[in-house]
């Protein structure tokens, strides 16, 4: 059994690692809120190549706002957002907390694009905020 397991809503997705976490946050930036519903998503990043991936994982692709190109994976049977890549970072893939079978192991530990966040979106005062990523 994997550290971490998770995948989709439908389970036709599935990912586990035995990595630890590179870094764990809650993002508020207006795509991750327009993603999630909700006024932030939360994500861990790993190693990429520590990832295993199975079922097919649907990536498209946009203009982040720091220019890069961020892609983001669904499961294109349910449409679960599971993971997300940039090439800001080559070699991450970030997992949605949520898709974790066990999400309460990992506390996201700051928060990033706070300035976008939505007034109604209370987060944890006592995490790090940053007004873009932060560095790595």
């Amino acid at each position: 059994m994997a550290k971490y397991e998770g995948g989709c809503a439908c389970r036709d997705v599935r990912f586990s690692t035995d990595a630890e976490p590179m870094m764990a946050g809650h993002c508020q930036c207006r795509h991750c809120q327009r993603l999630s519903g909700a006024g932030h998503a939360s994500f861990a990043a790993f190693p990429e190549a520590q990832v295993t991936m199975k079922g097919k994982v649907k990536f498209w692709d946009y203009k982040a706002d720091s220019g890069n190109t961020a892609s983001r994976g669904h499961c294109p049977n349910c449409g679960s957002m599971v993971a997300g890549k940039t090439t800001g970072m080559p070699g991450i893939l970030a997992l949605n907390l949520t898709s974790l079978d066990k999400p309460a192991r990992i506390a996201p530990q700051m928060i990033f694009f706070n300035g976008e966040g939505q007034p109604w979106d209370h987060m944890d005062a006592s995490l790090p905020k940053f007004p873009g990523m932060p560095p790595m």
